[in-house]
């Protein structure tokens, strides 16, 4: 039997005897987007002429479907990417590079460390280091200053302890650093005027003395409402647990101990005496005690050391009749003695 063409009139799709791919063919496997575009007929789709998918508005709204797809992508994948990227600089920006950049974006703790640089060589000066000072504040004043900028080479300060106490910022480029200085027995302020721009600084102008913080008037002190009875209990209580406090004896420690494990002072001092226990009143199985312990200090050469008294808070507790000793810390109670 003579085997018909598989060429079509225009009429009829090829493959309808048959011989070639028919229309039932396209099955699932097949690639949808393949069928979508017309170079194989649908099931139960109709051809055009020529035998190639009638109608373009199918392939545009399958390409249209695809650019939103892949605009969606790009909009995740950038998304994802950027969302770090700004954490990371914004995190970044707001230290000011390690800077403590302040709400002006200040960067005030940058600031502060070169203010205290300044500082150490500009309290520091003498007649046969002259040039060697001179050069070293060539880094941190304006260029045409004076080489001693101020200092007028006769004389000698050599400045014995300096610290940041704050920074005022003026605006974005401009702050006042003061420095807490000691020197030849006396405390003073050192105002340093500090320009800063994108990391650079410079102290923009000569710095001021001012006086140091004024001493404030304590309240008045003491415990009006104190127990006796349980000051008296405590003492032998104290007496006991401060050497081991002294030498650090962690078995004896936890005899005492009610909470945290005490580390104890590891023998750096020496147990002298509990000079006073102050116990306010209040519940019967808790009160915080304010505690005057005498330490001897170490000294050199085996000689025999200074004393110190100090100060303690201490929160007790009390279970079973017996009162321990919960947490140890420096006390914020006004004394005078």
């Amino acid at each position: 039997m003579a085997r018909r063409s598989a060429v079509t009139d225009g009429h009829q799709p090829a493959g309808v005897d048959g011989a070639g791919p028919s229309e039932h063919a396209l099955g699932p496997a097949d690639d949808p987007w393949e069928a979508a575009s017309g170079r194989r007929p649908r099931r139960g789709g109709r051809p055009a002429r020529g035998g190639r998918w009638g109608g373009s508005g199918g392939r545009w709204w399958v390409w249209l479907g695809r650019a939103v797809l892949w605009a969606l992508i790009i909009v995740i994948v950038v998304n994802g990417v950027r969302a770090p990227f700004e954490r990371f600089t914004a995190k970044d920006t707001s230290s000011g590079g390690g800077s403590g950049a302040s709400a002006s974006g200040f960067p005030t703790t940058a600031a502060g460390a070169f203010a205290l640089q300044f500082a150490n060589v500009y309290l520091n000066y003498d007649p046969r280091t002259a040039d060697a000072r001179a050069q070293q504040l060539q880094a941190f004043v304006p260029d045409g200053a004076s080489a001693q900028f101020g200092w007028n080479n006769v004389g000698q300060l050599q400045v014995q302890s300096v610290q940041v106490a704050g920074v005022d910022v003026r605006d974005t480029d401009n702050a006042i650093v003061t420095v807490l200085a000691g020197a030849q027995g006396k405390w003073f302020r050192l105002a340093v005027p500090v320009y800063s721009k994108n990391g650079a600084m410079v102290v923009s102008a000569r710095p001021a003395l001012l006086p140091p913080p004024a001493k404030a008037g304590l309240p008045q002190a003491g415990v009006r409402d104190r127990d006796g009875a349980l000051e008296t209990e405590l003492a032998s209580v104290m007496a006991a647990f401060f050497p081991a406090y002294a030498h650090g004896d962690q078995a004896a420690l936890q005899r005492f101990s009610d909470g945290p494990p005490i580390r104890g002072l590891a023998d750096t001092v020496t147990f002298v005496q509990v000079r006073e226990v102050i116990a306010p009143k209040g519940p019967v199985d808790s009160r915080t005690v304010t505690v005057t312990v005498g330490w001897q200090m170490p000294a050199p050469g085996g000689a025999a050391g200074g004393e110190l008294d100090q100060t303690y808070d201490l929160s007790m507790v009390k279970k079973n009749g017996t009162w321990y000793v919960h947490d140890i810390r420096g006390t914020a109670q006004p004394n005078a003695s």
